[in-house]
């Protein structure tokens, strides 16, 4: 079967077949560690992680697939834009960037374009295929730069046939100033669609459903909460980078949520929130994005909740909150909400 060329599908297709195809007609746009799309910007936020990116929706429809390389044009930089930024990634995926706003003298110019500097490279812990779960067809290699699609067991998983190699870039992906590529191996290019075709550099196993490590030696984090409210609703910001979207899980129930997040470096952030009022658990939902989780309760009632979580403290006669709470402050509040014993007072 052959494989969609358009960016944000990458779809196998039947070429006998007609289906819908959804991508990106624009270009990838990276500014100072943010990652979007020239045809959606305004539709879609930019992200900071890259597999974030990549999943990102495409937002043009059209009728069939193709294996043709699509044409985009370059996004037209700001005749404003008085700045270059700057940024790189160590080997934890994290990003720095800032701006130069003068331009170099000509007797650096051989200094930007002198090999990177590699720091003494930290042990990398590799994801492992969990054999006993069950996969979808069409599922893709969670590996950077394999791209293969899961077909079924026989030819992707067991014994040591063709189907099961894995040729992929164990680290992270770099961007600095124009050069794409990644940490693990020297290739650099300008252009995004030739940073998509750099083969990688290292074979293994293909990894589809990732095997949940032993709790041994696993370190447990604290991560800052922070929550806002409306009459309706609760949301809450959990601040943990790089959450894994595969192993962490978000429990709702009547007055509890339980925060089960896994990190790299075998970091885990594990919590049972008892909240201060019930909620909804069939509507409320969590998304985990690049550098936090948003969860988003649903009030049972319309009473203001004067504290995120339970507490045994008095919080005086009357319970209100004017809008948002937490580290930002109480701003923003236009009105009063009391529950019924309060209105009667």
């Amino acid at each position: 079967m052959a494989r969609c060329t358009r960016k944000g599908c990458g779809r196998t297709f039947d070429e006998n077949a007609q289906e819908s195809c959804v991508y990106h007609p624009g270009g990838p746009v990276f500014h100072e560690g943010l990652k979007s799309w020239s045809c959606c910007s305004d539709v879609n936020k930019p992200v900071l992680d890259f597999d974030e990116f990549m999943k990102v929706p495409g937002c043009t429809e059209v009728s069939g697939h193709t294996t043709n390389v699509p044409k985009v044009e370059a996004p037209t930089p700001s005749a404003s834009t008085s700045f270059t930024s700057v940024s790189s990634v160590d080997l934890d995926g994290k990003e720095t960037y800032g701006s130069n706003v003068h331009k170099p003298p000509a007797s650096s110019f051989l200094t930007t374009l002198s090999p990177e500097r590699h720091e003494t490279p930290v042990p990398l812990v590799e994801e492992e295929d969990d054999l006993n779960v069950a996969v979808k067809p069409g599922t893709l290699c969670r590996r950077k730069g394999c791209g293969v699609s899961f077909i079924s067991d026989e030819i992707n998983r067991k014994d040591d046939g063709e189907g099961t190699i894995c040729t992929y870039h164990p680290l992270q992906p770099i961007f600095r100033e124009g050069s794409k590529g990644y940490l693990c191996c020297k290739r650099r290019v300008l252009e995004f669609e030739e940073f998509l075709k750099i083969k990688g550099c290292k074979t293994g196993r293909h990894v589809f459903i990732p095997r949940v490590r032993e709790s041994e030696g696993e370190e447990t984090v604290n991560c800052r909460i922070d929550h806002y409210q409306t009459p309706g609703e609760v949301h809450v910001s959990v601040f943990a980078k790089q959450v894994n979207k595969e192993l962490s899980k978000v429990n709702f129930e009547d007055t509890q949520v339980t925060l089960n997040l896994y990190l790299p470096g075998k970091k885990r952030f594990f919590r049972v929130l008892n909240l201060f009022g019930p909620i909804d658990p069939t509507k409320s939902t969590f998304k985990i994005m690049g550098t936090k989780v948003e969860l988003l309760l649903y009030k049972r009632d319309t009473r203001s909740w004067t504290v995120l979580e339970q507490t045994n403290r008095d919080l005086g006669p009357i319970s209100l909150t004017f809008g948002v709470g937490g580290r930002t402050g109480t701003v923003g509040g236009k009105e009063i909400i009391l529950d019924d014993s309060n209105k009667a007072r």
